[in-house]
């Protein structure tokens, strides 16, 4: 596999139509995944699916969509779902955000895709985020779960989150 892709990637405006539309659908996904995921017992815990369409969303189309996509995956997964409960979408919602605006500026200073630079997406939001939930919850293994539970996830959103950007069109 090639680990390195120059790709086509986008900065798309909010008077764009396609900015929403591309909004939605990662969206969609950002509640497809982790229902599917949370079918396997601690499965949102193990495998972090409210972040795979928003790195995705940020990487390969820019920082508003991508933030769109951060801010109502967690919130309409919430209230359609009541997960992630209400308690934890601030902290999810810290991490989102982180997650979309890392993503979107290392691909536009790049203008590439790599594992390289898809890894450090991935821990640059996970160590931002796990700082951000020990500052909440006043607990270093409560703000750490992520890596003691969430390595799965994180390496799905490495290689998988690598492929979507290198091959989705």
């Amino acid at each position: 596999m090639n680990n390195t892709a120059s790709v086509k990637l986008y900065n798309l405006d909010f008077d764009e139509v396609k900015t929403y539309l591309f909004a939605i659908l990662f969206v969609a996904g950002n509640i497809v995944l982790p229902q599917l995921c949370h079918l396997i017992p601690n499965g949102g815990l193990i495998f972090l699916p409210i972040y795979f369409f928003t790195l995705i969303a940020s990487y390969k189309y820019g920082m508003k969509v991508g933030l769109m996509t951060a801010i109502l995956s967690p919130i309409v997964n919430s209230l359609l779902f009541g997960m992630p409960p209400a308690a934890v979408v601030p902290s999810i919602l810290i991490k989102s955000i982180f997650l979309a605006v890392s993503a979107a500026w290392v691909a536009e200073k790049t203008q590439k895709v790599s594992l390289w630079t898809i890894l450090l997406v991935v821990l640059a939001y996970q160590v931002f985020g796990c700082l951000v939930e020990w500052l909440i919850e006043g607990s270093f293994v409560a703000g750490f779960n992520d890596f003691r539970i969430g390595i799965p996830g994180m390496l799905i959103q490495w290689i998988g989150g690598f492929l979507f950007v290198k091959y989705i069109k």
